[in-house]
């Protein structure tokens, strides 16, 4: 009866997580495959499910506030549009294996470069 209560948990430790502007979807996606014995496959699918409703929630807000640049914005649907199918089409192709080793030096490289921000003052 209480199989649903850790997963239930993560999922909204995630959605608090990603509502501060954190990446909670890349946290849910490592308790999915480390901690509940999820498949990556499956875990990238749901972490998908995941992210589309706060992608769209972000996109309306900026909006609304004026915040899209347009033509930027034109310009880079194709080209992500294409990048999903790739993307997509590479994961579902390869070996779990194959995608889980690349993707755990990525998130690596993705704390590391958190843990010491770029040294260059900005303007």
């Amino acid at each position: 009866m209480t199989d649903w209560l850790l997963p239930f948990l993560c999922g909204l430790g995630a959605s608090v997580i990603s509502a501060w502007g954190v990446g909670g979807g890349t946290l849910l996606l490592l308790v999915m495959t480390l901690f509940l014995d999820v498949d990556q496959r499956t875990a990238q699918g749901i972490n998908l499910l995941f992210f589309l409703p706060t992608a769209l929630s972000a996109l309306l807000c900026h909006a609304r506030g004026g915040y899209l640049d347009k033509p930027t914005l034109k310009a880079a649907i194709p080209w992500a549009v294409a990048a999903a199918l790739t993307g997509a089409w590479i994961a579902t192709n390869l070996d779990v294996e194959v995608l889980r080793k690349p993707f755990g030096i990525y998130l690596l490289l993705s704390g590391v470069s958190l843990l010491w921000p770029d040294s260059k003052k900005r303007t």
